[in-house]
């Protein structure tokens, strides 16, 4: 847990915003869509290349190189065939061959040990840990919460972002059919960013969600608004067993304690959606507050609102992670600061979920020390 005295910033003058057209992020992935468009031997070529920069054009380390970036596009190929993931092969391929360069100068037969290395963490982190899927459970107890009740068992979810059904979300149904939630909040990205308009992956999705229950009920808001749009999520959700919450707050009563969930769409723009919460509060909450809103950027104002948790993802806890570092990126207004986790955020408790998918279009599908999560929350007083 990470104890914050956070100060609040104003994101008024930006123009480029997490989760929406033509930010950073965006711009990337658009140059990676152009990558995969690029001919089969022209990569190939490109990777052979690479690799006689890399070896300083000697032959024999050339070869071997070049071949160790073969096996990684080889493999990263045939993920959709083994029906791990579905994204384009070319770009990861490509940051997989620079990240290997530096080590082919070392000395032999430390660069070779190396090069076997590097394909020993392709193989985890593309296909194993993205589907080691894990629990994570947290506690918090408040005085607004009667000490004399059981405690509430909520389960969160987040960034479900669905190509097709894989072994991960079928372990998903099965895990939350073992936890017993009594009650279940999604926070919000459905669909994969690569197959926002494939019906194909509208009826994946359904398929999943169609076998969330909960005795108090399934809810769920939106996530980024280039993610969850407007003309396909009511399509997506059309008949499912959960509530879609739009700006709008539900009381939830179990065993003589009374718990308001609200749920906030996402603009990704704090200055935006923070009257928005005002309206749904109407002053202070006098009852413990849950937030669902899909970015973890809105904490500061939902702590000088007298929200009591807030539960979020987006960041996917930057999916690459290192030791000691954390999250190589987060896509958070506030950088690594709120990258995963859970946070104390002037009186506030925030959790920012590690999310069950991943993004889409170019950027890879992988993890490495990030395994995608769910988080079942015991609320007592």
């Amino acid at each position: 847990m990470t104890f914050m005295t956070f100060t609040k910033r104003d994101f008024s003058h930006l123009t480029r915003f997490p989760g929406t057209h033509g930010n950073d992020f965006d711009v990337l992935l658009q140059w990676a869509d152009r990558l995969e468009k690029l001919p089969a031997l022209l990569f190939a070529l490109l990777l052979l290349l690479l690799a006689g920069l890399g070896a300083l054009g000697d032959p024999t380390r050339t070869g071997a190189l070049w071949l160790f970036l073969l096996g990684d596009w080889a493999l990263l190929e045939a993920l959709p065939r083994a029906g791990k993931s579905f994204g384009p092969a070319k770009p990861p391929a490509l940051v997989l061959a620079v990240a290997r360069l530096p080590f082919a100068l070392l000395p032999q037969p430390l660069a070779l040990l190396a090069q076997f290395l590097g394909t020993a963490l392709v193989v985890y982190g593309f296909w194993l840990e993205p589907h080691r899927l894990t629990v994570t459970r947290q506690q918090l107890r408040s005085p607004k919460l009667n000490p004399n009740a059981p405690p509430l068992r909520l389960l969160h979810l987040g960034d479900l972002h669905i190509e097709r059904v894989t072994q991960r979300e079928r372990d998903l149904n099965r895990l939350i059919v073992e936890l017993q939630p009594d009650v279940i909040v999604f926070s919000g990205d459905f669909l994969n960013l690569s197959n926002i308009h494939d019906p194909v992956a509208w009826e994946h999705c359904r398929t999943i969600i169609k076998e969330w229950h909960a005795p108090l009920g399934v809810y769920a808001v939106t996530g980024s608004p280039a993610v969850d749009q407007d003309e396909v999520v009511p399509r997506v959700l059309e008949g499912m067993p959960l509530r879609w919450l739009r700006d709008e707050k539900v009381t939830l009563n179990y065993n003589g304690q009374t718990i308001d969930l609200i749920g906030l769409a996402c603009t990704h723009k704090p200055f935006v959606d923070r009257p928005a919460l005002d309206r749904i509060l109407s002053g202070r909450p006098r009852n413990f507050t849950v937030l669902l809103y899909h970015s973890p950027d809105l904490a500061p104002e939902a702590a000088e609102a007298g929200v009591d948790l807030q539960l979020s993802g987006h960041t996917h806890g930057g999916q690459v992670r290192l030791p000691f570092f954390g999250a190589l990126y987060a896509g958070s207004l506030y950088g690594k600061q709120l990258e995963c986790g859970r946070y104390e955020v002037n009186g506030l408790t925030l959790y920012v979920t590690r999310g069950i998918g991943m993004e889409g279009k170019g950027a890879p599908r992988v993890r490495f020390l990030c395994p995608p999560e769910i988080i079942l929350w015991e609320l007592s007083g």
